[in-house]
């Protein structure tokens, strides 16, 4: 079964490549740019698993997170940063986040997170 990866990240050149990436990998990767375009994007994409950028514009990531455990609680989320924050890492943790991984993160690992992502989560989102 092909593993859906919703990537959140209002980089759009980030976000473009990394979909790439991951769809040379055999994942099915979309790309939203804030918040709200990924909440509209859940329900056509239904990922398995949210990658979601921690620094958004107008609603930071870790409140986002909430947003989509409460809509989508069986969804998978990591987290992903630039700017690697304790506090954001341990309250994403709290909220349900499966990981926090820092940016640049290495595409094998990054595979290997969100498969095992997909793996742990419950039901079928």
């Amino acid at each position: 079964m092909i593993c859906r990866v919703l990537i959140v990240d209002d980089e759009a050149d980030f976000a473009t490549a990394l979909a790439q990436r991951l769809e040379r990998r055999g994942f099915a990767a979309a790309v939203a740019g804030d918040g709200a375009a990924a909440l509209d994007s859940m329900t056509a994409t239904r990922p398995d698993v949210v990658l979601l950028d921690v620094c958004l514009p107008g609603a930071d990531g870790v409140a986002l997170l909430a947003a989509v455990k409460q809509l989508h609680p069986n969804v998978a989320v990591i987290l992903l940063t630039g700017h690697a924050s304790v506090a954001s890492g341990i309250e994403g943790m709290r909220l349900g986040a499966f990981d926090y991984l820092t940016k640049p993160v290495e595409i094998g690992d990054l595979c290997e997170r969100i498969l095992a992502a997909r793996s742990r989560r419950g039901g079928t989102g």
